[in-house]
């Protein structure tokens, strides 16, 4: 101990003596970047959408820590530094988040807080990050209403939000020449179903300017139970069936409306859906349009950084990757690549918080699931490329394949810069770049 404390001081007196003449202090070998992760551990959520996301920054992070990420991602951890990740569930409502966020920050003296999945809880945990002055990375709430309602300076998203994922079905149906004369839907009633609802509706009109909306249902988040709104669904008959249910719900959905006959009756369309598809396996509908937030999983198109994940992350699992694994491992390669932006600036020091923010402002970077731009909310919000496509059980490999697939750039789904989301859907979403 009297050795380590000796070491400790050295170590201390010689960085102080540096600092005094001006000269960079190199991060230490025995420094380590402390790196809050949350996501749902627990709950109706976390099996097919928290629990992988866990995974796959688990796998992140001994990858990089092992320096085994291609590149540009080859440098051992963030610059040098290893990462040591502190794991917390993301269960239990908005109000233990807050208090777990001020937790990691000044309990745990985290370095940055990054994940989420829920947009009830990223509104609820911004503004605690940016009273605190601590940077924190959104991986994935889909409510455009983060950056559309607020200003923050230590926030991000790294993810695309969700008028992304409705503007890119409603352009997949037009392609696809899907009739859609009446449109029923059904969505959670909180932040995250509402903006969805809205952006799909609103898109819908653009494209399909003479639908009829006849049953519009807003169960509660968690409702897990949904024969009457199936009842009211199936009495419907409408051409196409809307939904933003995710997780633990939309399985319970699927499950329960299959045996009632609704994809029989109505074409379902499902904005964020391939995380459900290896635990549902063939009791998913064929045919019906899904979206994944992104170009993931299966969706995923061949790149060294895609094979890199895909393979090595179902060795690890056991299970291909989706959605979740996806947005948590762009979330983390993209605060890679600002530490490291910070570090050749400030001559190879760990970063300061400000240093970071800087640093991640504006950035763009390489995914498995293609390039991330932060060109929104003054830099602070995504955007990124789109896949959409049909799913077709396989019998042979077990599992639900997707077929028909196509490729939206970032540009024709995502509004331009200084637009409201829902502004822009209504104005006809001028100036998107489709190909």
């Amino acid at each position: 101990m009297d050795r380590l404390r000796r070491t400790n001081r050295a170590v201390l007196f010689a960085s102080v003596a540096a600092t005094s003449l001006g000269l960079a202090v190199p991060a230490s070998a025995q420094e380590t970047f402390k790196l809050g992760i949350v996501t749902f551990l627990s709950g109706p959520a976390a099996d097919s959408f928290g629990v992988p996301a866990r995974n796959g920054a688990q796998f992140v992070i001994d990858q990089l820590n092992k320096g085994s990420v291609p590149s540009p991602y080859e440098k051992v951890g963030f610059g040098g530094i290893k990462i040591e990740p502190i794991i917390i569930d993301e269960n239990g409502g908005a109000t233990k988040q807050v208090q777990e966020l001020r937790n990691l920050y000044q309990r745990d003296n985290v370095d940055v807080v990054l994940g989420y999945i829920g947009s009830g809880d990223c509104l609820a945990v911004a503004p605690i990050a940016e009273e605190l002055k601590k940077m924190l990375v959104l991986m994935d709430c889909g409510t455009p209403r983060i950056f559309e309602e607020s200003k923050y300076n230590y926030v991000f998203r790294t993810a695309a939000h969700a008028t992304m994922d409705n503007v890119g079905l409603i352009r997949y149906m037009k392609a696809k020449n899907i009739k859609m004369e009446t449109l029923s839907a059904i969505n959670q009633d909180y932040a995250w179903g509402q903006d969805s609802r809205a952006d799909f509706v609103a898109a819908a009109q653009q494209l399909y300017p003479n639908v009829k909306v006849q049953t519009d249902l807003l169960p509660k988040f968690g409702a897990g139970q949904y024969g009457t709104e199936i009842s009211a669904l199936v009495g419907a008959g409408s051409d196409v069936v809307y939904s933003s249910l995710w997780g633990g719900d939309l399985q319970a959905f699927i499950l329960q409306s299959a045996p009632r006959g609704l994809p029989k009756r109505s074409q379902l369309v499902f904005s964020a859906a391939d995380h459900v598809l290896p635990p549902l396996g063939d009791k998913m509908p064929d045919g019906t349009i899904i979206g994944a937030r992104g170009a993931y999983g299966l969706m995923s198109q061949k790149s060294p950084l895609n094979d890199w994940l895909f393979k090595g992350y179902e060795a690890a699992n056991g299970v291909y990757p989706v959605q979740a694994a996806y947005r948590i491992t762009q979330s983390i390669l993209g605060l890679k690549a600002a530490v490291e932006k910070a570090m050749s600036k400030n001559g190879g020091k760990k970063p300061s918080t400000d240093e970071m923010v800087a640093a991640m402002t504006g950035l763009e970077w390489p995914s498995p699931g293609g390039l991330i731009q932060m060109k929104l909310a003054d830099g602070h919000q995504a955007i990124q490329p789109i896949a959409i496509s049909r799913t077709k059980y396989n019998p042979d490999l077990k599992r639900v394949d997707l077929v028909d697939i196509q490729y939206f750039a970032a540009e024709c789904v995502n509004p331009p810069p200084g637009v409201k989301s829902i502004d822009w859907i209504k104005g006809g979403m001028q100036g998107a770049k489709c190909n």
